[in-house]
Formats: structure tokens, sequence, C-alpha cells
């Protein structure tokens, strides 16, 4: 009998399909996070779990479940901060996610963001659509100028670097990064900069893994460290910044703007973010084309091939 997984969420229906090839698979083939009695239900009847974003594995879930069915929890997505990884470890059950498939494509949300909020597109077309654009003049919504600016970047992994090959090869755009460890070769020329100096950019990008020490990464001590003309883009997870912060930080003019693609307690977006003006929203797009959600399953179904035959992981956290 083929061991049991468990789809958790709705998935691009080529992926289903190629599971169906090695697994008895359950889909739940729905949008919403998976309620906490069904987590549960997870570890105890299936051999494996294909989770996703807002699947919160938490060490209470575990905690209840102390002798789980399931020994894989193969996520779909590169962030990981819904799972705790200890925790699950501790239950006996392997943990991976698919690096790498979501880079490009994260990064190009990044630059969406950069020229969204610097050029003021989203409050243009707004203003177009009201039907309140009177037409062209010499002073008409005057943005920043994005190249040959300097670009902050807050976490130089695969994402960080992809970000600044974009914006230094496109936009001639000076770099400059922090990272907790040494980058000897960031792809593009680039300065690695204790963080308080890298908060002095003209546009700051922070693309580091969400949870643990990294929440609140940024928050009112760093937006104050920020220049009044600056820009905040955050395509990270939405924990890494205190969201109050950041409102405030855009209330007082602290800071000129922001763009987001993450939130702290999405799907809820902070009213007052809502309403300004200077601030992109997007709704969590980084990796959202068909082809990139398709090699994110197939590089998830590969960790799982890989436990159901016996082989080391190709992407264990």
């Amino acid at each position: 009998m083929a061991p049991r997984l468990l789809i958790t969420r709705s998935m691009p229906e080529s992926v289903v399909a190629r599971a169906r090839e090695r697994f008895d698979v359950t889909w739940r083939n729905e949008t919403r996070p998976m309620p906490p009695e069904d987590l549960r239900t997870a570890l105890r009847d299936f051999d494996a779990v294909l989770p996703t974003l807002g699947d919160r594995f938490g060490a209470e879930v575990f905690a209840d479940v102390p002798a789980p069915r399931a020994r894989i929890l193969a996520n779909f997505g590169v962030g990981y901060n819904h799972i705790d990884v200890p925790a699950a470890h501790a239950a006996g059950l392997a943990v991976t996610n698919t690096p790498g498939a979501v880079t490009d494509a994260t990064a190009d949300i990044a630059l969406t963001l950069i020229l969204m909020t610097a050029r003021r597109a989203g409050e243009g077309e707004r203003m177009l659509r009201r039907g309140d654009w009177t037409g062209w003049h010499p002073t008409q919504m005057l943005g920043l100028h994005v190249t040959g600016k300097r670009l902050g970047i807050i976490g130089m992994g695969r994402i960080g670097r992809a970000i600044a090959r974009r914006a230094a090869l496109g936009f001639g755009m000076e770099i400059v990064f922090h990272n907790r460890s040494p980058v000897p070769d960031p792809g593009v020329p680039a300065r690695q900069l204790p963080l308080d100096d890298v908060l002095l950019a003209d546009v700051v990008v922070i693309a580091v893994p969400g949870g643990g020490e990294n929440r609140h990464l940024m928050g009112a001590a760093q937006f104050a460290r920020m220049r009044p003309q600056a820009l905040f883009i955050n395509i990270a997870r939405g924990d890494v910044v205190d969201e109050s912060a950041l409102v405030a930080a855009l209330q007082s003019g602290q800071i000129a703007g922001a763009g987001l693609d993450v939130y702290e307690f999405e799907p809820r977006v902070s009213p007052a973010l809502m309403r300004m003006e200077n601030v992109t929203l997007l709704p969590h797009l980084g990796t959202a084309a068909l082809e990139v959600r398709e090699q994110m399953g197939r590089m998830a179904l590969e960790n799982l091939f890989a436990h159901l035959d016996g082989r080391p992981l190709p992407n264990a956290v």
C-alpha cells in the first residue's frame, strides 16, 4: 500500500498528479491555512505532509501528538518559520523546504516594489482611476529617481544577491549590504557594512528568513536610523518588521515611504498602512507565477521522494 500524503492547500494540478505517482494523496484543495485540530490530525493519520505558509506546526501541536505517524514535513516554500523545526525533529520528523525555486521571482517583486514606491505608481494609478488626473505638468507626482542611488540590502543570501544583481546591473545602483556572516562574493560590486551603516541607504530592502532572532529585526531604533527621504522594502517575512514601529516612522515622516509584500499579522493588514498613499501594498505575490509554483512543488516532491527511498534529503532544514 502506498504511503499516505496530505497536501494541505490548493496547489498546481501538475504537482498533485506527480505526487499521486508515489503516494496515496489526500488533497485539501483550500486556500485557507489548516485549523489547529487538522494540524494534529495530519501528524496522526498521514505518513508525510506537504504544508505551506500559514500551516502553523508549533511546539504545542507536536506536544499534543507525542507519537506521530508522519515522518516528514516537506514545506512548500523557502520560509519555514511557521514550523517549529526543533520540536519537529524532537518528534522524529524531518523538515525540508524549497530554496532556489523562489529566488528570481522574489527578487523581481523586490524591484517591483522599489520602482512602484519610488515613482509613486500605485498612488498615480489610484488618482487616474478616480478620475482626478487633469493632465501632465512639470511638477506632477515627483518621486525618487532610482538610477544611481544607494541600495542597502539586509540579508545577502540567494534572494539578496539576486536583488543586488538586478539593481546594480539594471539601474546602476550602488550596493551596500549587511549579513551576519561574511559574503566573499556577492556577485556584483558591493560593500558589506554594519547594519547601522546599511540603514543610511536611499532604499533599504530586507531579505532575511523569518522567525527566531530575526523577529522584529527592523524596529523603532532601526527606522530612526534611516534617512527622511529613504524607502523601506520588505519581501522577507512579516515578523521581521515591528509593524507598529514602521507605521509610526511613516506617520512621523521619519522615512518617506515603504513597499510591502508581507505583513506581521497577514492576511490582516494594518488599517493605518492601508490609508497611506506613500506605501505600496501587495498581497504576498513574491512567487506568484505558475511556473515558479510548479517548480516549488517539484522541489517539495523531490524531498518527499528522497525520504521515501531512504536517500539524503536534498533540502533538509
